[in-house]
């Protein structure tokens, strides 16, 4: 047959995209029906041995991923890479394994976050959502909606993400909108969503309340403030003021009492008595309380309920009043002295600071690092404030999803992320769910302007329940406020999926709106009623440990409230992404990277390897542009190993072949290419990426092409034409499985080689193969796939017993010792690569390395030696090296210049000598009673190891 060429050049832009669009066009990202034979892709073309195929009764089990969906508000980043890589590494090996495989695309309406990117838009034409009003503004966010939408698309087809775009979801489409008004009605009805006045978390630039988690704590510099309050009317012999210490002093306007601890023997005698509020004009109680650590500064502790949490539940115990001092915006209110009203907290502290020095009741300051709550979204320094929301009572839900953990429904991966899961749900406390935004979905509450009672409803009502008002007549208003974000992600995994329509159906009402589905034109809706049976409960939820709190625990509780199954079973958490200094990558550091120049330059497959391979359970990823060029390498690798192997099919004639055929080298690339693939399949089940990607990369990289490969070189060497036929026919069989097994890794490089493969011949050989053979026999060792379609859809490598032959990966484990120790001596002695040496091998007899006399060829053509010498004892004028069973001596008489050779060994002689006296210094001194002991014994082992150089290089020099 003629040769096959590739480019000389590997290069992903000829060809990532293009496939990318082939994938998609030809349906290879929409699962295959479960009942469908045809869906194990071992089976597709034929039979084939039970040794060589996925196929069993799991196979016909579908494996689902939702997508966490990124906020529709710009273009995804490097942890989005990650995070979409080790997606859709799994989900390609699953789909490999034959199984219905769906893994779902969609995005996050990501309320505060958009409505932000709209109002900064806004600000620069000089404009406010409120100039716009409620439903431009919206209309105006749909259109950023869509912009961003399409960026992202882009992004994740350039990454090679196998999602099935015909399923793509968005949190505020009218399906999921249907869903979050169904579980708000339902979490009402059963008296688990509740409306109240209650102290919040307030992002003052957002102005909009935060759930407990959406606020993030950081140490910052900030000052313990010492002020002075005094009695009113003191008894004779007590003290005519007290000391209080803040961190506010201007939340002073809104104190409603002064605490002690009730066994605090001080201040026994001025419980009850009343105190003068410092520039407020008003008198507070002293009353007594066991929140107070006595211990702690003065003893005494201002309250005020209306803006610290703390603060709130002593408030609620002593029936104290609640003065909110803040507007939204988070300037000072009407409750405050007319000086300090509209001002910021910071310039309203200054101000406060002052009038308290003025009246003699400042003390003074001291300067401290105390943790301060922040916006997750836009950083801003969070208030506690007192408003009117709506909750979800938590501690119900996450009971449930306690229990769902201790009994093995949902395993996390790391198991360290466990701990952190029950905790939260045992602290957990309720969530506050409404949010003072218009972008987002809007509760469905209204209510009566006649009668003034309140409608929940899924569906706007036309006219109040209660007395008849009509809406119409503008008499019902619906609530101004919308969901928390998360209120719609939480639901992702079963409302992307048609929930809850299809929530009365049974199984066989199902199974007949699906085929009612198929014949009116598979149906989108009838679609999803169909989804939800098939493909949930979801099989794995892979995402970053920052939204564990956010989303993942929440979808756990939804999924047993609403579906009465956990959404997923496996849980994979993820690290960040990081520079290599271990910084978090931001703007303001000027240290993030966007995949999409990565890709521009080295390609998608050298992003994904890259990431996967650096990629260890529990740990961040650390990397910068540099370390790309490594997953750059590997592909690069893997395309001139298979243009090297396609070259060489020029005037040859692929042949059937019988593991009878095999050679002894042959025999040992399968062993290592099955431990490979055990290795793989056992990582990726076990969500270990780094450790199946080292896996085959090892496998690839040393064991097919620095070994392998180079070792049948012998074959093209031959005269014997039949020998050769039969070399490239085992090097194309290994060199197929061997794509199969690197797909899910590198997608694009290896099905772009595949399509260069001559599969038909290749398929129509083993099945040639399979038909001489004896019916009761059958080929074991060598692969019986008969698959010859794209390689996304091809059978992944399965291990196979026969393959393995311990006596041949004995043997060759001493070939390679001893090539890879006579490789050694030449860069020791400076010998240059290509110069052909003569070599004297001493073999112990009985020992496995008497295989080295059956092996000259090999040895010769791997370790550059013209000529092998099988000797007694150690030869004169050569250097050696020593192995298990073997002695190995590269001759330098004539071929190499001993003069020149032995200068060289005196001189590195030398060198280690003085090394050596350099380290006995220093472990004689005050370094080795002061260092750390890990230092130091490192220092002794660099000077064991120039003692061994030492000795070798006195051999040598002996020897010449």
């Amino acid at each position: 047959m003629k040769g096959i060429e590739l480019e000389k050049a590997y290069n992903p832009k000829d060809f990532e995209d293009r496939l990318y669009a082939q994938w998609e066009k030809e349906g290879c990202f929409k699962p295959a029906k479960p009942a469908d034979k045809g869906a194990c892709p071992c089976t597709a073309s034929g039979t084939v041995s039970d040794t060589d195929c996925a196929g069993t009764a799991d196979n016909a089990k579908p494996f689902t991923v939702v997508i966490p969906p990124p906020n529709v508000t710009g273009i995804l980043h490097m942890g989005h890479a990650l995070n979409n890589t080790l997606q859709d590494i799994v989900i390609r090996y699953q789909r490999m394994n034959g199984r219905p495989v769906l893994w779902l695309p969609g995005t996050d309406h990501a309320g505060i976050a958009t409505q932000n990117v709209v109002e900064r838009a806004l600000k620069k034409e000089g404009l406010s959502r409120h100039d716009l009003g409620r439903e431009a503004f919206i209309e105006r966010t749909w259109k950023v909606k869509k912009e961003h939408h399409a960026i992202i698309t882009k992004q994740l087809k350039k990454l090679g993400a196998s999602v099935d775009w015909s399923r793509e979801r968005f949190t505020m489409d009218e399906g999921l909108s249907k869903a979050v008004r169904h579980v708000f009605v339902s979490l009402y009805e059963r008296g688990l969503i509740y409306r109240g006045n209650y102290l919040v978390n307030w992002c003052p630039s957002c102005t909009t309340a935060l759930a407990d988690d959406e606020v993030e704590h950081e140490d910052t510099a900030g000052a313990m403030y010492h002020i002075y309050y005094e009695i009113d009317n003191p008894k004779p012999g007590m003290p005519s003021r007290i000391e209080i210490a803040t961190t506010r002093p201007e939340t002073l306007l809104g104190d409603t009492a002064v605490a002690v601890h009730p066994e605090d023997e001080r201040y026994k005698g001025i419980v009850g008595m009343k105190v003068k509020l410092p520039l407020a004009n008003r008198l507070i109680p002293v009353i007594a309380d066991s929140y107070v650590d006595k211990e702690f500064g003065t003893g005494m502790v201002k309250i005020t309920p209306a803006h610290d949490p703390n603060d709130w539940e002593v408030g609620k115990r002593h029936n104290l009043e609640a003065i909110n001092i803040l507007n939204d915006d988070g300037t000072l209110n009407e409750n405050c002295p007319e000086r300090y009203r509209s001002l910021s907290c910071k310039k309203a502290r200054t101000l406060v600071i002052e009038d308290l020095q003025e009246a003699g009741l400042y003390k003074g300051e001291e300067k401290i690092s105390h943790s301060v709550g922040h916006c997750y979204r836009c950083h801003s320094v969070v208030e506690p404030y007192l408003s009117d929301q709506w909750f979800v009572k938590m501690k119900p839900l996450a009971e449930k999803a306690l229990k769902a953990w201790k009994d093995g429904e949902i395993v996390f991966y790391p198991k360290k992320w466990e701990n952190t899961y029950a905790h939260w749900m045992e602290n957990i406390r309720d969530w506050c769910i409404s949010r003072q935004l218009w972008w987002g979905h809007r509760i469905p509450v209204w209510y009566c302007a006649d009668c003034g009672k309140m409608t929940v409803s899924e569906t706007d009502p036309d006219s109040c329940p209660y007395c008849g008002a009509k809406a119409a007549d503008g008499k019902l208003k619906q609530d101004e406020d919308v969901l928390d974000t998360w209120f719609s992600s939480w639901l992702w995994p079963f409302s992307t999926l048609g929930w809850p329509e299809n929530a009365p159906e049974t199984a066989e009402t199902a199974a007949e709106t699906a085929q009612e589905g198929e014949k009116a034109g598979e149906s989108r809706a009838a679609g999803r009623l169909s989804d939800f049976k098939t493909f949930y409960p979801t099989s794995a939820l892979v995402t970053a440990y920052d939204i564990i709190f956010f989303w993942v625990s929440r979808m756990v509780m939804a999924g047993l409230e609403f579906t009465g199954k956990a959404p997923f079973k496996d849980i994979y958490i993820h690290g960040l992404v990081r520079d290599k200094q271990g910084r978090k990558m931001s703007k303001s550091l000027g240290n993030g990277m966007d995949p999409l120049d990565i890709i521009e330059e080295y390609g998608s497959d050298a992003l994904k390897f890259t990431l996967a391979f650096m990629c260890a359970q529990g740990q961040d990823v650390l990397v910068d542009k540099e370390s790309f060029k490594m997953g750059s390498r590997f592909a690069n690798k893997v395309w001139n190993a298979s243009r090297y192997i396609l070259g060489n099919l020029e005037g040859r004639t692929i042949v059937p072949l019988n593991d009878g055929d095999l050679t002894e080298l042959d025999i040992w690339i399968y062993g290592r290419l099955n431990a490979a693939a055990a290795a793989s399949r056992s990582a990726l089940e076990g969500y270990r990426y780094n450790d199946g990607a080292q896996s085959v990369y090892e496998y690839f990289w040393n064991d097919f092409c620095d070994w392998y490969v180079e070792g049948t070189k012998l074959s093209f060497r031959s005269t014997d034409e039949k020998e050769k036929d039969r070399a490239v026919s085992v090097l194309l069989n290994v060199l197929e499985e061997s794509l199969r097994l690197l797909h899910p890794y590198l997608p694009f490089v290896t099905e772009e080689i595949y399509s260069f493969l001559p599969l038909e011949e290749i398929v129509l050989c083993r099945k040639r193969a399979g038909q001489a053979l004896p019916p009761v026999s059958q080929n074991r060792i060598l692969p019986s796939s008969l698959y010859k379609g794209l390689l996304i859809n091809a059978p992944y490598p399965v291990p196979v017993d026969a393959r393995e032959n311990e006596k041949t990966a004995e043997r060759f484990a001493v070939l390679q010792n001893l090539i890879r120790s006579m490789r050694s001596l030449r860069i020791e002695c400076g010998l240059a690569p290509d110069l052909k040496l003569d070599a004297a091998l001493l073999i112990t007899p009985g020992t496995a390395a008497e295989v080295c006399t059956e092996k000259t060829d090999l040895i010769g053509l791997l370790a550059g030696i013209k000529h092998i010498d099988f000797v007694k004892s150690k030869p004169a004028e050569a250097v050696g090296t020593v192995g298990e069973g073997f002695e190995a001596f590269i001759l330098v008489s004539g071929a190499v210049d001993k003069v020149q050779l032995k200068a060289r060994f005196e001189k590195e002689l030398e060198l280690e000598k003085n090394a050596i006296a350099r380290y006995d210094a220093k472990l004689s001194g005050s370094f080795a009673q002061h260092a750390p002991a890990e230092v130091v014994e490192a220092e002794k082992e660099k000077r064991s190891a120039s003692v061994r150089r030492t000795e070798k290089l006195i051999e040598y020099i002996e020897s010449l």
